[in-house]
C-alpha cells in the first residue's frame, strides 16, 4: 500500500508539475519538481545506481529478518512495512525514471533547503517509531539491577 501511494503521487508530480517548477500549496509547503540523481540529501549526484544497490540490499535484509525472526512484534511489522514500501518506491523511481522524483519543498525553516518525496516521509514514519519503541521495550524488559 505504501509503495502504491508513493508511486501514484510521484506519477502525478511527474505528469502534472513541469520539471524545475513549483506549485505553491501555501506559504509553508511548495511542490517543487526536481530529480535526484544521487543519494541522501542529494549527495553524490550521478551515483544513484549505488544508492539503488544499497537500498535494494537493505530491503532484502529487512525481508529476511522478518521472514526468519521468531518473535516479531506487531509494531515492527507495521514500521518495517513503511520502511520497505518507501525504500522500494525510491528504487522503482530509479529504475523507471533514472532518478528519484522529489517534490516536497518546506519553506521558512532555518538551515533547511532540502526537497524530498512521499517515499522518504514513509521511511521516516517507519524508522522513528521503530527506534523509539525498540529502545522502550528493550529497556522495559531488561532485568533491573537490585
Amino acid at each position: 500500500m505504501i509503495l502504491a501511494i508513493s508511486q501514484l503521487i510521484g506519477y502525478w508530480v511527474n505528469n502534472s508539475i513541469p520539471l524545475n517548477s513549483t506549485l505553491e500549496i501555501n506559504n509553508f509547503i511548495h511542490f517543487t519538481h526536481i530529480r535526484n540523481y544521487g543519494g541522501v540529501f542529494g549527495m553524490f549526484q550521478g551515483k544513484g545506481w549505488l544508492f539503488g544497490l544499497i537500498s535494494g540490499g537493505l530491503v532484502i535484509a529487512v525481508l529476511v529478518y522478518l521472514w526468519c525472526s521468531e518473535s516479531i512484534q506487531r509494531y515492527e511489522f507495521i514500521c518495517f512495512g513503511f520502511i520497505v514500501g518507501g525504500g522500494t518506491s525510491n528504487i522503482l523511481d530509479r529504475l523507471i525514471y533514472g532518478s528519484v522524483i522529489d517534490f516536497i519543498d518546506i519553506q521558512h525553516i532555518p538551515l533547511w533547503n532540502y526537497i524530498f518525496n512521499t517515499a522518504d516521509v514513509m521511511v521516516h514514519v517507519g524508522i522513528w517509531p521503530l527506534l523509539i519503541l525498540g529502545f522502550y521495550f528493550d529497556f522495559k524488559h531488561k532485568p533491573q539491577p537490585s
